[in-house]
C-alpha cells in the first residue's frame, strides 16, 4: 500500500500525522510511504529524516493525495483537502464529525472510507488514540488558563498558587477523564485549590483513592457545577462523549453569576465544547470575553507543543496503521473490533451513529459497511 501525509493546513497546526519512525516502520512492512515536503518542520523533523527512512518526498498536496491508498493525518481534513479526497481512498484521522456538517457532506460525497482516531476504542473501554492528546491537553489546560487569568489578558489577576499571606486561584475541572485527571494535577502542582467534578462515583472513588489530598471531588450535578463555578477564578470543561456533541454545562445566563474575569478553558471544543458561549479559537488569536469572563477555546490544543504531541500520537497510531496498511481496512477492522468502531463513513454512508443523532442524519452500522 501505498501510504501519503500532507502538510497540515489549519492554523497553528505545527504537528505532522507521521514520524520518520512511523514511516519507517511502514517501509520495513513493504509499503511506500509518500511525504508532503515541509511536513514534518512543525515538528521538529526535516524531508532528510524521511528519505533517511526510505520515503519518497512529493512537492505539493495534490500529489500526495493523487498517489496515497491511505492518507494519515493529525486534523480533520479542511475544505481544500476535502476535495482532493476519493473513492475507495482511506482517510486515517481526528475527525470530530459531531459539530462540523459540512466536513461531515464533504466526506460522504468523496466515496472515501474514513477512520477517526477519537472513536477507536479499547478492551478497557478507553480511547487509545485520543488518550495522548487529552493527556497534552489536560496538562496544558492549567498552564494557558493561567495566562489567560492574567490581569493584561483581561483575567482576574489571580496568581495559581498564591503567596504567603494570599490563597491560590480555586480551579475547578469539569470532567474526571484522561483530561480532567492531567489538567488536575498540573492545576494542584502549580498550587492551586482544586475541584474535580464527575458523574460516575466509582471514577471519583478511584481520584479520591489515587490523588487524595492532592484535589477534592465533587459529584458533577447541575447545582454543584454552578455552586462551585459562582467560587471560581478557573474552570476547565473536560466532558467527553464519545464521538457525540459535547453537553453545555454553563449557560450564557449562568455567566453573571461567575466572578468578573474568570477562565473558562474549554477542551471538549472540538466536539463542539461544553459551555453555552464557546467558539472555537486559534494559537494566534485565543482568548475571547463575553460577559466580563474569559474564554479560551483553541481548537488544537496540543498543536502547541508539536514535536511532543506528534511523537505521542505517532506511538499510539502506528499499530492500528500498520494494520490497516498490511491487511487493508475491511479485514483489519473485522479481526479487530476496536478499530471498527473507528470507522465513521464508508462509500457515502455514515457509519457512526452519535455522530447521525447530533446532525440528523441516517446512520448505518459499521458492521454493515463491511459488506459494502
Amino acid at each position: 500500500m501505498k501510504i501519503g501525509c500532507p502538510k497540515e493546513i489549519k492554523p497553528q497546526e505545527f504537528r505532522v500525522g507521521m514520524t520518520p519512525n512511523a514511516a519507517g516502520e511502514a517501509i520495513a512492512n513493504g509499503h511506500q510511504v509518500v511525504i508532503e515536503t515541509g511536513a514534518g518542520l512543525g515538528a521538529g523533523f526535516a524531508d532528510a529524516d524521511y528519505t533517511a527512512v526510505g520515503a519518497t518526498i512529493l512537492p505539493t498536496a495534490a500529489d500526495v493525495f493523487a498517489e496515497a491508498d491511505m492518507i494519515v493525518k493529525v486534523k480533520e481534513p479542511q475544505a481544500g483537502e476535502r476535495k482532493m479526497l476519493r473513492e475507495g481512498q482511506i482517510l486515517f484521522t481526528y475527525l470530530h464529525l459531531a459539530p462540523d456538517p459540512e466536513q461531515t457532506k464533504d466526506l460522504l460525497a468523496s466515496g472515501a472510507t474514513c477512520i477517526a482516531y477519537e472513536t477507536v476504542t479499547d478492551r478497557n473501554g478507553g480511547l487509545p488514540l485520543l488518550a495522548p492528546m487529552s493527556e497534552v491537553a489536560g496538562r496544558l489546560a492549567p498552564q494557558v488558563g493561567a495566562w489567560t487569568l492574567q490581569k493584561a489578558n483581561g483575567g482576574r489577576g489571580v496568581l495559581m498558587g498564591g503567596v504567603p499571606g494570599v490563597g491560590p486561584a480555586k480551579v475547578i475541572v469539569i470532567g474526571g477523564g484522561v483530561v480532567g485527571t492531567h489538567a488536575a494535577k498540573i492545576a494542584a502542582g502549580m498550587g492551586a485549590d482544586v475541584t474535580v467534578l464527575d458523574r460516575s462515583i466509582p471514577r471519583l472513588r478511584y481520584l479520591d483513592d489515587v490523588f487524595g489530598g492532592t484535589f477534592k471531588t465533587s459529584y458533577a450535578s447541575a447545582g454543584n457545577i454552578i455552586e462551585l463555578a459562582r467560587q471560581a477564578d478557573m474552570i476547565i470543561g473536560a466532558v467527553l462523549i464519545p464521538g457525540a456533541a459535547a453537553p453545555k454545562l454553563i449557560t450564557r445566563a449562568q455567566l453573571k453569576e461567575l466572578k468578573p474575569g474568570a477562565a473558562l478553558v474549554d477542551v471538549a471544543i472540538d466536539q463542539g465544547g461544553c459551555f453555552e458561549t464557546s467558539r472555537a479559537t486559534t494559537h494566534q488569536d485565543p482568548v475571547y470575553e463575553v460577559d466580563g469572563i474569559m474564554h479560551y477555546c483553541v481548537a488544537n490544543m496540543p498543536g502547541a507543543v508539536a514535536r511532543t504531541s506528534t511523537i505521542a500520537l505517532g506511538n499510539a497510531t502506528m499499530p492500528f496503521m500498520l494494520a490497516l496498511a498490511n491487511k487493508g481496512w475491511r479485514q483489519a477492522c473485522a479481526d479487530d473490533v476496536h478499530l471498527l468502531n473507528g470507522l465513521n463513513v464508508h462509500a457515502g454512508k455514515l457509519t457512526y451513529a452519535a455522530v447521525g443523532e447530533a446532525l440528523g442524519l441516517e446512520t448505518i452500522t459499521a458492521e454493515a459497511a463491511l459488506k459494502i
